[in-house]
């Protein structure tokens, strides 16, 4: 757990994503590997055919891995799209081994928006969110944007489940939290699991 007494936001970001970026490469590959199986064992993923996903930047914990796993499980996996109309929000489209990717304004790699491969948030089960820090309560400090705040505030009226996913080192002592901040329903690291 990283303790620090930051109570700005920002200044969490920063240091967290330091922490995050000075893992080696093998220490990526082995968080990987462990929060993958972590994942897979977890019940509701377990259960689930439908599970929305996002692919790693800047240092977040390699999903991969895991991507690799649900498809040879024979599940359907989604990743993130900006909406195009309704700013803030995402989209959640189809994504397998052959799925064309390009980048987003934002720079993070996303399928292209075709309608056939677009799911509704009301048939995903479990959507595994990236985050900056969490912290023991289930909150979430994610990159600022907003987006899964925005896409997810209603999720207590839908079927899915937010997932937190990232490296231990992204735990924190506690976080500011915003009325507009989407709590975490359960959390998984490369060691451990929570669930509030």
């Amino acid at each position: 757990m990283t303790s620090i007494s930051l109570s700005d936001r920002q200044d969490i970001r920063t240091h967290v994503r330091h922490l995050r970026l000075a893992l080696s490469d093998e220490q990526q590959q082995q968080a990987a590997e462990q929060a993958a199986e972590r994942a897979l064992n977890f019940a509701p993923i377990r259960q689930a055919n439908h599970i929305a996903l996002f692919l790693s930047v800047d240092g977040e914990l390699n999903t991969r891995p895991l991507i690799a796993k649900l498809w040879q499980q024979k599940k359907q996996v989604y990743l993130p799209v900006l909406h195009p109309f309704a700013r803030g929000q995402l989209l959640f489209f189809r994504y397998d081994a052959t799925t064309p990717l390009q980048p987003n304004r934002l720079r993070i790699p996303e399928p292209a928006l075709n309608i056939l491969n677009l799911l509704p948030l009301s048939e995903l089960e479990v959507v595994l969110m990236p985050l900056v820090a969490f912290d023991h309560n289930g909150h979430r400090l994610g990159m600022g944007g907003g987006f899964y705040d925005r896409t997810l505030q209603n999720w207590q009226h839908e079927k899915f489940l937010p997932v937190g996913l990232a490296h231990d080192c992204q735990q924190v002592d506690s976080l500011p939290v915003a009325e507009w901040d989407v709590p975490l329903a359960a959390m998984i690291t490369p060691s451990n699991l929570w669930q509030w």
